[in-house]
């Protein structure tokens, strides 16, 4: 990491959490982080889980599917929940997703692993689709869970377009309990500069890869909702603002694509944020754009430790081998959590490696 650029020293309570990042000597290259970090191989993943449908929205009874990890009765309420929210076309499976729920479980933190809606399987559990501002539904889930449990803090941890819920859903709740804290990982504030990034040639690949997954899962949702959705007469869709302008924009109530970029950006509440908040980008990112604005209110803001690390591609953050093993941002966003958890989180750190 670049030194910091706020203050002259990182305050001793700030440095206990956040360390330096080296990027393993294999895996600078943004590419080779990014695609590593996805089908990079894990421990097999054994916490005990219960699977819980939760009722998002009564209108149309919307449910999202969530599998929870929960610390012994006696001392449920009392410990800080973290609802885990995964990316575009990712899931509660994802395998980023499971590595960061292990960790907090085993840092003694109950873990909500969320599904957005019609991810992991669940078209059927909803006639709507998902979309980059339907951060209402984190909220029911952190509802419906402090209802059922009488939660005292809960946390929420978002990658990439999962970030952008958990940091709108922030802004909309200021320092509403029993919001707690906010980690986000590569978050898609700024969705249109974003979205128009993954179009790059260098980016295409990517695009490519969400453009079939998503077209796979709108042929699915016309099949089980025929009434609501036609696959004929859209055309061709070859880059993500088309499928946002001919399908998001069209089934989901927005004018446009620009207009769904503009409603649904996490940008446009982040200097109402309340509570600790840890963003995490890297310079490196394929796909990330900030415009420059978004990040003034991110360094304006006293609540958000914003810290942009010159490596670690796409939430991956690949590190040297160390105690905390190879996944830095995972380790980082749960002593993160633990500082929050434990009373000791103290000062803002100061942004860091400020991307040109």
């Amino acid at each position: 990491m670049v030194p910091a650029s706020r203050s002259a020293e990182t305050p001793a309570d700030i440095s206990a959490w956040l360390t330096s990042f080296e990027p393993h000597p294999w895996l600078a290259n943004r590419h080779l982080q990014t695609v590593v970090g996805n089908f990079l191989p894990r421990p097999p993943f054994h916490l005990s889980t219960v699977a819980e449908a939760v009722e998002v929205d009564p209108a149309d009874g919307s449910r999202v599917l969530c599998h929870c990890h929960w610390q012994p009765e006696s001392v449920r309420a009392s410990r800080l929940t973290v609802v885990l929210v995964h990316g575009l076309e990712g899931s509660s499976d994802s395998r980023y997703i499971r590595g960061i729920a292990a960790r907090a479980f085993a840092a003694g933190m109950n873990v909500v692993r969320m599904n957005m809606r019609n991810c992991g399987g669940t078209e059927a559990l909803t006639p709507t689709l998902y979309h980059s501002g339907r951060s209402a539904d984190v909220g029911a889930v952190v509802r419906y869970f402090t209802d059922l449990f009488g939660l005292s803090r809960v946390a929420l941890v978002g990658y990439s377009m999962g970030g952008n819920l958990v940091l709108k859903l922030a802004g909309e709740w200021g320092a509403r309990p029993p919001l707690a804290a906010v980690a986000t990982v590569c978050s898609v504030i700024d969705l249109a500069p974003s979205a128009d990034a993954l179009h790059e040639p260098a980016n295409r690949v990517y695009e490519w890869k969400f453009l079939r997954s998503l077209m796979q899962r709108f042929h699915r949702k016309a099949k089980l909702f025929p009434e609501i959705y036609t696959a004929s007469g859209i055309g061709p869709v070859r880059t993500i603002r088309e499928f946002d302008q001919k399908i998001v924009a069209l089934y989901c109530g927005f004018r446009d694509a620009d207009d769904y970029y503009y409603r649904a950006a996490s940008a446009r509440v982040l200097d109402r944020i309340a509570v600790p908040t840890f963003i995490l980008n890297a310079c490196d990112d394929p796909f990330i754009r900030l415009f420059p604005e978004t990040r003034a209110q991110l360094i304006a803001n006293p609540h958000i430790n914003f810290v942009e690390t010159s490596n670690g591609g796409h939430c991956a953050f690949l590190a040297r081998r160390s105690a905390d093993g190879i996944h830095w941002a995972e380790a980082t966003v749960v002593r993160f959590l633990q500082a929050v958890a434990s009373g000791t989180f103290g000062d803002v750190a100061p942004p860091t490696a400020l991307c040109s």
